[in-house]
């Protein structure tokens, strides 16, 4: 008993003196949250589609919201208007980090899931209520089932009228810039002729610094850009695809960030 007391006496005295204690306790919070949500969803989503359905993704959506709250964070959201758009299409973002889940839950249209890597099908709970929610797990390391993938996702939205989101550098990225993108995302969205809608996250460097261990409040601007269509594009046009793309999201992303880290003043490393 002496101990929890000398515990609940230690934790606002170290919140309030130790960026590295914060750090690693809003990581731990933030993720057991985000299983308990999972366990809290799962059987609403198997009540509600008896099973693996993208209609799911409106339940995790609704009850991930708050999270944000949570860890001191604010979305700051331009351009809906470019999200307003009927039938399947292929969102793009940028990827930093897994905070990204709470910007892509904030303006996720329905009937959209993600692409993702496969090892995430294993994560617990949170594993689960992604599958049960559509979500399309790929295997990075095999390029040839990366692209069956693929193309079986392309067929998908065209059945099923669904969108998907892309993160096309393929691996988590905080170096202050973008990454060159990979070709998946835009074979996705040739194949399937739907339009790409991408979306940008600022940069996190204001309050989020994995390597320093630092994690603050801070704001997330997100910024969807224009659609880009791609009728009548082939896959020879992909490369021109992918680097038009890159070099609007780029141009965004260093804007946006720009004015972030004006408005807060980056983090001291």
């Amino acid at each position: 008993m002496d101990a929890v007391w000398m515990l609940l006496l230690l934790f606002p005295l170290l919140m309030w003196t130790s960026s590295t204690f914060v750090f690693y306790f809003k990581k731990f919070f933030y993720v057991a949250w985000m299983m308990f949500l999972a366990i809290l969803g799962i059987p609403i989503c198997l009540l509600k589609s008896g099973g693996r359905d993208v209609e799911n993704m409106r339940i995790i959506r609704s009850m991930v919201r708050h999270v944000k709250y949570l860890l001191g964070l604010r979305i700051e959201v331009s351009g809906w208007e470019h999200l307003q758009t009927e039938g399947p299409y292929v969102i793009i973002s940028n990827h930093q980090s897994s905070l990204d889940v709470l910007g892509m839950m904030e303006i996720l249209p329905n009937r959209c899931s993600t692409i993702a890597k496969k090892e995430l099908v294993y994560a617990g709970t949170v594993g689960l209520i992604c599958w049960l929610a559509g979500i399309v797990f790929i295997n990075r390391k095999k390029t040839s089932d990366a692209k069956s993938v693929m193309a079986d996702a392309a067929k998908t939205m065209l059945d099923e009228q669904i969108r998907l989101w892309v993160f096309p550098e393929g691996t988590r990225n905080q170096n202050g810039d973008l990454l060159p993108f990979k070709k998946g995302a835009f074979h996705l969205a040739v194949q399937a002729q739907a339009p790409i809608v991408p979306v940008v996250f600022s940069s996190y460097s204001s309050f989020y610094l994995r390597k320093e261990k630092q994690f603050k409040s801070g704001v997330i601007r997100l910024r969807i850009l224009p659609k880009i269509e791609t009728k009548g594009l082939t896959s020879d046009d992909v490369s021109w695809l992918s680097d038009q793309s890159h070099s609007l999201m780029r141009t965004a992303f260093l804007e946006i960030s720009d004015s972030v880290a004006k408005s807060n003043g980056p983090l001291k490393h």
